[in-house]
Order: structure tokens, then C-alpha cells, then sequence
């Protein structure tokens, strides 16, 4: 039976299409596009009237995707925009008589629960791991290994929210950094200490986008994990946190959405490699919305 789960991001929404056994997830169809939900609201509580519609754009386009693969089970699931927003019911209301769909709205421990389960359909986390899912509204961890998950916590980091808290110079200066690395420090509520992890696994998204932008290449289709040599991508990360918006204007492999933004997300990330002195890092080609299919 073919099933579908929307992801509706506080930055993009997923869509995918799969036909799920026992055995294997095989992917039918998917795609993504960038909605900005959490644009002009996600620090104030809210969704704008401008992003409901395009959200409702969004997802009556999924919708002839849907009808044309004829998926019989489809799931809409909402994160950190709508969950935090005051006027959420009045977006849940607009999604049902426009698109005819229910939405699910689900928590911080339930966006990682299923962010692992994606995960874990391939990784099989031989060594300590740190999972990290980068977000629009929100950032979630989940340290893993064999056993299943040893902890996890969904930050209010995610680099929309990031992008909409702090005004930055651009280029970015060293006090901007240090302004941002210290609201992530405060937080992630000490988190991250004393956690000895050998491996950063980075769920697709944003880190497809850093492979990208090391390999100058497109990242490929696979549903096998991509690895990552640290030093090169310390590098570019400190590259990237750095460049100017010009630069990230002209630069084929960040799409739109992120282009604003994807100096907070490079922030985010080299503090937390900083903080786990990680040895290998891995890139998932799975994340939520497989999570949330397998089940």
C-alpha cells in the first residue's frame, strides 16, 4: 500500500511517497519545497496570513502528486511553527477546507522519536552517536547507539528562529558569532556535556546542502548514509559563516530558502561539533517524514 507523510516545516515542506514492508521503504516520489512558515512569526507565536497561503499553495500542489500516485494513507504532520503558534487552530481549519486534510501536530520528543526511526532505517549507529536534525523553528538531538536512544532534547534553535532573533552584519563579525554561539549555549541547558560521542549523524536537509558545498556537486539519491571528513567540513563551515549574501546569492548549491540563513545554520553546527569533538560525521538521506511513514 502505498503511504505519503507531509512535513510541514517551519522552513520547507516534504512531501513523500513510499511503499513501505517489513523489508524495505521504497521510495515512489518525493520532493520539497521551501514555505517559510515560521517567516515573520516564529518569535512572536504566530503565522502570518502571508505564510498560510503560502502554505495552502504548497500543499494543494502536493495534493495532484497525491491523486496522480494514487496514495491510499496520507498523514500531515505539523513541527515547531505550528505548535508554537497561537493562531494554530485557525491554520488547521484553513488546511481542512482548502486541502481536506487533517493535521497532526506533534511535540519536540516526538519530532526526535521519529527523526530517529528515519534515521535508523539506515544507520545501524556501530559506534556512540549524536543524531542532529537542523530546523527552521526548532534543532533536535538524539544520542544513540545500539541499544536505541540514550537521550534526546528539541531545542529552540532552529535557523529560522535564529535568522528572526539576531540582526548580523554582512559579512558576519566575530561578536555576532560569539552572540549567537551564546544563545545556543543557553539553550541547550548543558546537553552536551560530558557526552562522549565518536559520530555526528546530520539528517538530510541542511547537511545535504553542506555536502554540496564541499564536493561542488549535487548530493546524490541514495539511502545509504554519505560521510563527511571533519577538517574539510570545519573549513567550510567557517567559510560559509562568513560569507557575504551576495556570495550565497550566486552559489548554485544552497537553495533559496537557505541562502539567509545558512550562516546560523553553520554557526549551530561547528559549535556543536566543537562541543562533542566528534571524530566521523555522517550525512542521513532519511529523517522525519520516513520516521513517521515506517510506522
Amino acid at each position: 500500500m502505498r503511504k505519503c507523510v507531509i512535513d510541514i516545516g517551519t522552513n520547507t515542506f516534504n512531501l513523500l511517497i513510499a511503499e513501505h514492508t517489513p523489508e524495505e521503504l521504497k521510495i515512489v516520489y518525493s520532493s520539497k519545497r521551501g514555505v517559510a512558515l515560521g517567516m515573520g512569526g516564529i518569535t512572536k507565536g504566530v503565522i502570518t496570513e502571508d505564510a498560510m497561503f503560502r502554505a495552502i499553495e504548497a500543499l494543494i500542489e502536493f495534493e495532484i502528486k497525491i491523486k496522480k500516485f494514487e496514495v491510499a494513507d496520507v498523514r500531515l504532520i505539523a513541527t515547531a511553527a505550528v505548535r508554537e503558534a497561537s493562531n494554530s487552530l485557525a491554520f488547521l481549519e484553513l488546511v481542512k477546507k482548502e486541502v481536506g486534510r487533517d493535521v497532526l501536530i506533534i511535540d519536540g520528543k516526538q519530532e526526535a522519536k521519529f527523526i530517529f526511526q528515519g534515521v535508523s532505517m539506515c544507520c545501524d549507529f556501530q559506534s556512540e552517536s549524536m543524531i542532529m536534525d537542523i530546523g527552521g523553528g526548532s534543532t533536535e538531538f538524539i544520542r544513540a547507539n545500539q541499544n536505541g536512544i540514550g537521550d534526546l532534547i528539541s531545542l529552540k534553535i532552529g535557523v529560522s528562529r535564529l535568522y528572526q532573533t539576531f540582526s548580523c552584519s554582512d559579512p558576519f563579525t566575530k561578536s555576532d558569532v560569539e552572540k549567537i554561539e551564546s544563545y545556543i549555549e543557553n539553550e541547550s541547558k548543558g546537553f552536551f556535556l560530558n557526552k562522549n560521542v565518536e559520530c555526528l549523524i546530520g539528517s538530510s536537509g541542511t547537511f545535504e546542502t553542506f555536502y554540496e558545498l564541499i564536493h561542488k556537486k549535487r548530493y546524490p539519491f541514495s539511502t545509504e548514509t554519505m560521510e563527511l571528513e571533519v577538517q574539510p567540513f570545519m573549513e567550510s563551515l567557517d567559510d560559509l559563516i562568513f560569507s557575504t549574501q551576495d556570495e550565497r546569492n550566486q552559489n548554485e548549491f544552497i537553495i533559496p530558502i537557505r541562502k539567509k540563513m545558512a550562516p546560523f545554520a553553520a554557526v549551530k553546527t561547528r559549535w556543536v561539533l566543537q562541543q562533542l569533538n566528534v571524530k566521523r560525521v555522517l550525512i542521513s538521506p532519511f529523517s522525519l517524514k520516513e520516521g513517521a511513514l515506517s510506522e
